[in-house]
């Protein structure tokens, strides 16, 4: 899994239809420290939760394509969770922060 920030909707009039009520989101890729990593992606909001400004965790690739269970999806980023908040551990101090 991997973490993002949801920065804009798509709106399809036709697309496939296993994706029939499903969402498709732009997603901004970020590391543990919120840091934009790579180019935004497009990806299916499995959750029909997620909004724009919230930070979700995807995955990518053949676990994108069968998140739902028993429907298999032509995507390769599916959304499957919300961050409610991110700790890190600082192993070299051995503290632990916390972002929220």
């Amino acid at each position: 899994m991997d973490l993002g920030k949801v920065i804009g909707t798509i709106v399809a009039t036709r697309k496939d239809p296993s994706l029939g009520g499903s969402r498709l989101l732009i997603v901004q890729p970020l590391d543990e420290k919120h840091t934009p990593i790579s180019e935004p992606l497009v990806a299916v909001d499995t959750l029909h939760d997620a909004g724009v400004g919230e930070t979700v965790y995807y995955v990518t690739g053949g676990d994108a394509v069968s998140v739902v269970p028993g429907k298999r999806m032509p995507v390769d980023v599916a959304i499957v969770g919300l961050v409610d908040s991110i700790s890190l551990v600082d192993t070299q101090n051995s503290s632990e922060k916390s972002e929220g």
